[in-house]
């Protein structure tokens, strides 16, 4: 950490984060938590500004260096899949803030559980990017070890990772792993989910388990107003975070765009989680400035309009502006980040081109952590099936 101390944060002012003020139901803006408002000013809080009354100005620039590298990291993926290199791929543009803020309040033995878009929080678990596009590539289940990230594989089952999450912290529980006062031990875990995995019954369940066995995670859902073309509208009529309540749950909304506040809301539930004292639910607010996938086209069923609103809260130019302010983003940090972006973005494409093609029978491998019957019988299966075309083929050779 640097010496240099940030200054005291400003009179509150109202939050602006939505499209419009006068949003109601679960577009609305009312209560969300903020610290830096949409134009990069630092907004008072007496509840969270304890909580990154510690972070100095290298600190936010870890978080913006962050930020523009997993940005990069997206362009690069997405100009790949649309050059045939990947075969899918999944964005988190405008939702950086949320994964960064968050992703800098675990502890290093924190496990997470992401969905499919998390990549942000795998970059701050130390998940080399590239390994996150061998799933894309369709190359390997997953692309990192789990464990040694504290970061678990992809899940594309929408919801079903609450449930393990849910399960993962009970485990945590029963080992003695929380509440004992160790910094270095107490554990928490947080699951990583959309607003659309909120209309799944597996999340129902998760909070359910969660809130009876006062498990130590933090349901994280990013809401980005879309869940693919189906609006946020079309599945609440209140603030997605309300729903916590009635299971006994903690909920708080926070501005997913403010990557301060992103990282105070979850620091708190990570630490009532690790201290024992349960679940929280936190809703960040955002919006998703790319595509659902890059199989998804935005343009059929939202304006234009309603994007360039959010594009001028830009989580990044946020931070930026901010730092700016401060006087804590002088042009050799820029022009040093500038270089690192356009080296990823080599090693990149570099990397991607070069994954090897895997054997097709790979694919039943590491299914399950120990041998399984039903997976074997489709193994010996698929050889078979593959050894048949050899067979015919050997078979026309001879009658010629």
């Amino acid at each position: 950490m640097s010496s240099t101390s940030l200054p005291e944060s400003q009179t509150p002012t109202t939050p602006t984060p939505g499209s419009d003020a006068s949003a109601t139901g679960p577009l609305t803006t009312d209560g969300l938590v903020q610290l830096l408002d949409h134009e990069g000013r630092r907004v008072a809080n007496p509840t969270y500004d304890a909580l990154v009354a510690h972070l100095d100005a290298d600190d936010l620039r870890a978080m913006y260096r962050d930020m523009v590298l997993v940005r990069r990291f997206d362009t690069e993926a997405t100009a790949l899949q649309r050059q045939g290199e990947l075969a899918l791929f999944a964005q988190a543009l405008g939702q950086e803030a949320a994964q960064i803020g968050s992703g800098h309040a675990l502890a290093p033995q924190d496990h997470v559980f992401p969905s499919y878009r998390e990549h942000g929080v795998a970059h701050t678990r130390g998940v080399d990017l590239t390994d996150v596009l061998r799933l894309f590539r369709g190359v390997d289940h997953g692309g990192w070890d789990p464990v040694a990230h504290g970061f678990h594989l992809y899940t594309l089952v929408i919801g079903s990772h609450t449930l393990h999450a849910t399960g993962y912290a009970m485990g945590v529980q029963r080992d003695g792993d929380v509440g004992t006062g160790d910094p270095t031990r107490d554990t928490a875990v947080v699951a990583y989910f959309g607003d659309g995995a909120t209309s799944q019954g597996d999340v129902s369940e998760a909070l359910v388990f969660a809130a009876v066995n006062e498990a130590p995670v933090v349901f994280f859902c990013q809401n980005n107003q879309w869940a693919i073309s189906e609006p946020t509208t079309n599945q609440s009529t209140v603030p997605l975070a309300n729903r916590a309540p009635g299971f006994g749950i903690p909920a708080v909304r926070v501005d997913g765009n403010d990557v301060l506040a992103s990282y105070a809301v979850t620091q708190e539930a990570l630490q009532r989680a690790r201290s024992g004292g349960g679940p929280t639910f936190i809703e960040a607010f955002t919006y998703r400035m790319g595509a659902h996938t890059t199989s998804d086209d935005p343009s059929r069923y939202r304006s234009s309009e309603q994007e360039e609103h959010w594009r001028r809260r830009d989580p990044i130019d946020r931070l930026r502006t901010y730092l700016e302010q401060l006087g804590q983003l002088p042009t050799s940090f820029l022009d040093q980040l500038d270089a690192e972006a356009d080296a990823l973005g080599e090693r990149i494409r570099t990397t991607v081109r070069a994954m090897g093609r895997p054997s097709p029978a790979s694919m039943f491998e590491h299914v399950y952590a120990t041998p399984h019957a039903v997976v074997e019988s489709e193994r010996a299966w698929f050889e078979r099936y593959e050894a048949s075309f050899l067979d015919a083929q050997h078979g026309e050779g001879s009658a010629r």
